[in-house]
């Protein structure tokens, strides 16, 4: 059977390479000139720095498949991501731990004396039920640690006041009472030694797999497939007929740097008055490498508009009513997948991209051994 993959990021690799293996013929389409989508990676020619061409990608999963999945494409080196965060005038180590408690309250508590001073001297206890990303803040660290590392962040992250965020964004206990400055928490961490785009090419490297580039994908090119799996931006395979679903996106200002810029990777800056939300130093993502000079990356946030790059769905309640509208017309849609991020409007870690990938790959072949009748297989946002 012939299937075409609309995207050459991870969904449309990992799903045209498990169609492949099995013997179907696959074709995968990207409007841009390069595989990866927003993975790509690519050496700066100057300073032979790996970058992260559309901002940091870092591998953290507790998921053992996916992880062994990857490393058969990639030799992946360990990797830990330490934040750092600039605020009044000092930096401190995110998320926040309590290294960044001692050090911004001027004490030197243990463990169980930082947990119940935040607990019943700076957590707002008389919020019950946060139902806001900043109800949600100040129950869990107060307004001291919430205005200094979350308020100034987030809206220039969201563009709004993180009372009109959800409390859901901050799923988890911001804080931790111990010295472990570690971002992630899963088991399994680390950074492709070749670099993204070296990875999706060994998974895309199948004799089954036709890559197209510079390939503008329209609905007409589905009628000579027998199925067609798109990981594009949901509102855009209507041609946003129904209107345009919203996201926030990124502008980068690089900048080369003779040495090493802020000794880390990535440091925030939480002030509302700094116009960028954090700066990432490149050569500090692949810290087994040495390089003289650096690539950096100030990165800003704003709306999304037609010509732009969307990273981030807004998912606010406006945007979710569009949605359902949406996926009544995808799940509507013969012989069309909607996968990946755009496809399903939803922010995904990488794992988590590739775990549905396998997971739709191999629901469909099922379909295929027991001779069932095609259907549509819209993956519903959650």
């Amino acid at each position: 059977m012939r299937f075409l993959m609309v995207g050459a990021g991870l969904s449309g690799a990992v799903i045209g390479r498990e169609f492949a293996e099995q013997g179907h013929e696959i074709t995968v389409v990207d409007s841009r000139d390069h595989i990866g989508g927003n993975c790509h990676t690519e050496r700066d020619a100057d300073t032979g720095v790996m970058v992260h061409v559309y901002g940091p990608h870092i591998f953290h999963t507790d998921d053992e498949e996916v992880w062994s999945y990857v490393n058969r494409y990639a030799n992946f080196l360990p990797y830990k991501n330490r934040v750092k965060t600039t605020s009044q005038g000092q930096v401190y180590s995110l998320p926040v731990n309590l290294h960044t408690i001692n050090q911004f309250f001027g004490k030197t508590m243990r463990p169980d004396e930082a947990r119940v001073f935040i607990t019943e001297e700076q957590a707002d206890t008389s919020i019950t039920d946060p139902q806001s990303f900043e109800e949600q803040a100040m129950r869990f660290v107060g307004r001291d640690l919430y205005e200094a590392f979350f308020k100034g962040y987030t809206i220039k992250q969201w563009g709004c006041h993180p009372s009109e965020l959800p409390a859901s964004i901050l799923k988890r206990l911001p804080v931790r009472f111990n010295y472990d400055d570690n971002y992630f928490f899963h088991r399994f961490q680390g950074m492709p030694e070749n670099g993204y785009t070296d990875m999706i090419a060994g998974i895309l490297d199948h004799s089954g797999i036709t890559v197209k580039l510079n390939t503008t994908f329209d609905r007409s090119m589905g009628d000579v497939f027998d199925h067609v799996f798109y990981s594009g931006p949901l509102d855009g395979y209507f041609d946003y007929e129904l209107g345009r679903l919203g996201y926030r996106t990124l502008d980068f200002e690089r900048f080369t740097y003779d040495g090493d810029y802020q000794g880390c990777a990535v440091m925030n800056y939480g002030e509302e008055e700094v116009p960028y939300t954090r700066i990432t130093e490149h050569k500090h993502f692949a810290p087994w490498e040495t390089h003289e000079g650096s690539v950096c990356y100030r990165e800003f946030s704003r709306a999304a508009g037609p010509d732009d790059i969307p990273y981030y769905p807004i998912r606010q309640v406006k945007e979710k009513a569009l949605l359902g509208e949406y996926v009544a017309l995808a799940e509507k849609t013969q012989n069309v997948t909607f996968v990946g991020r755009l496809g399903t409007y939803r922010y995904l870690d990488m794992d988590v991209t590739i775990r549905e990938a396998l997971d739709t790959a191999r629901t469909f072949l099922d379909e295929i051994t027991a001779e069932r009748e095609f259907k549509p297989f819209y993956v519903a946002p959650m």
